[in-house]
């Protein structure tokens, strides 16, 4: 009907001066699907989240989906509403493909990625690429505007982080203790540092190409001695077998989530690091990162700020003052040790850490999904659910994997019933409504009390994997990024 008015107007646009798609919806959903049938096997659908139905209003056309997708098993969509982009990940053939929201199209994909990715993202300029590509040993940087490509050995790396202005990429080795930042060089740096390894700065474990060096991965090192070129000569800073970072609203501050015993280390924490020391654009580095003790011997560089968490650090994401954390923490039972999902509030202004709440359970140190939602509400998706705690205790508030929490009360509303695997969130703003994948279909929730929305008209046949509410006002509209 708004589509209608707004035609029958004259116009062609409907908010934020976002015109208007071809399936002129604008309360749409996308669902990333695996295969959906024998002779494919990937599409990406678009739903029509106002009236929950994948078709027209009155029945034409049948269906909406993103022309010229074809990826192999999508498996993540990173939502650059802003922008009105999007990008699909596919797990099958290691596709990362451009999404143009408005032309409801595919606009090409990146390029220069070697191998399939555990983990990755665009900055939201789409300059850059960052793939922690786990099998073939590299963290790749791809330059999506005609610069070189480089991928710099890494081995074990399976996790990358960027920061939404696009300016620090971090990246993360599996069963590691240790942090590693990509930097770009200068033409001077790319010079001296082009004999090979003995050339390059001592906190560096690649620098490619080789011959003329544009980019080198840095361990993240304690400044306890800095030469005059900034060549580090300390100790590297210790984390706790680190996962992810989450970045403050400011851009100043990453914190480093430690997820500890989840992940076979030992506490669950949260590190404190300042931004500016890990921009990786050429010449715009500031400031040194803190020593894991004090004093430090620059007196310039502060102590390392770490606070533990004792529910458990993987995931986590910032409202404000206030950071949700999630994690799973170890439980004995019967001689058998089984995880807990735990959802942890931190106060930003004195990083004081609540008592943990029970969520629904999940894979120790796997990619849940968060995402705060309408009338005060944060929805936590998990995986494997069925193998925790609460499966295991017969817990009366049951096992599922899809929580909902009440930000205003600070308590769990309810736990939705179990049905499988929670891989997706969108939140359709406004609508008081979110969309999830979960099992590998699709279901839709209401923010007010929790209640299922009939979900008839929009499941899938296929595998659904990812959502995204691609109309929505911010990046923050996000599960993954």
């Amino acid at each position: 009907m708004v589509a209608t008015v707004l035609a029958g107007c004259g116009t062609t646009q409907y908010f934020a001066g976002r015109t208007l798609p071809p399936s002129k919806l604008v309360n749409r959903v996308m669902i990333a699907v695996q295969n959906p049938s024998a002779l494919a096997k990937g599409e990406a659908l678009i739903v029509d989240a106002f009236y929950d139905i994948r078709n027209g209003y009155n029945g034409t056309p049948p269906s909406f989906s993103i022309s010229g997708f074809g990826g192999n098993l999508p498996v993540s969509i990173q939502n650059l509403a802003e922008e009105q982009r999007g990008a699909i990940y596919g797990a099958g053939d290691g596709s990362f493909t451009l999404v143009d929201y408005q032309g409801e199209k595919t606009v090409g994909a990146a390029s220069g990625l070697a191998g399939t990715s555990s983990s990755i993202f665009i900055t939201r300029n789409q300059k850059y690429v960052f793939s922690a590509a786990q099998s073939t040993r590299v963290l790749v940087v791809a330059d999506q505007t005609g610069g070189a490509s480089v991928a710099l050995g890494l081995p074990g790396v399976y996790r990358v982080s960027v920061n939404p202005g696009g300016s620090v990429a971090v990246a993360f080795v599996q069963n590691s203790n240790y942090m590693y930042y990509p930097r770009q060089l200068t033409s001077a740096q790319s010079v001296a540092y082009a004999t090979g390894p003995s050339s390059w700065p001592r906190a560096a474990v690649d620098c490619e190409p080789q011959t003329a060096p544009l980019w080198c991965l840095i361990q993240a090192q304690s400044p306890d001695s800095v030469d005059a070129t900034g060549n580090y000569y300390g100790a590297p800073l210790v984390f706790d077998r680190p996962v992810k970072a989450i970045f403050s609203a400011d851009g100043g501050t990453a914190y480093v989530l430690n997820c500890g015993p989840e992940c076979g280390g030992t506490t669950a924490s949260i590190s404190v690091l300042p931004i500016s020391p890990l921009i990786f654009n050429s010449g715009q580095q500031s400031g040194l990162l803190p020593c894991n003790t004090a004093p430090c011997a620059n007196a310039s560089a502060k102590p390392i700020v770490n606070f533990p968490v004792a529910g458990g650090s993987s995931n986590a994401l910032i409202d404000g003052t206030i950071m949700y954390v999630v994690g799973q923490r170890p439980q004995t039972i019967s001689g058998q040790t089984y995880f807990g999902g735990n959802l942890s509030l931190v106060n930003l202004t004195n990083n004081s850490v609540s008592a943990p709440v029970s969520i629904s359970d999940g894979v120790p140190g796997g990619v849940s999904r968060m995402l705060l939602a309408d009338d005060n509400t944060l929805w936590i998706g998990m995986t494997q659910c069925a193998n925790g705690v609460r499966f295991n205790t017969g817990a009366s508030g049951g096992y599922g994997c899809l929580t909902m929490y009440d930000t205003s009360a600070q308590k769990v509303r309810m736990i939705e019933p179990y049905l499988g695997d929670a891989t997706g969130i969108a939140a359709v703003t406004g609508l008081h409504k979110i969309y999830t994948a979960e099992g590998g279909q699709v279901y839709i929730y209401k923010t007010t009390d929790g209640t299922a929305i009939n979900n008839q008209y929009v499941t899938v046949t296929g595998t659904a994997w990812d959502v995204a509410y691609i109309d929505a006002t911010t990046d923050a509209n996000n599960t993954v990024y």
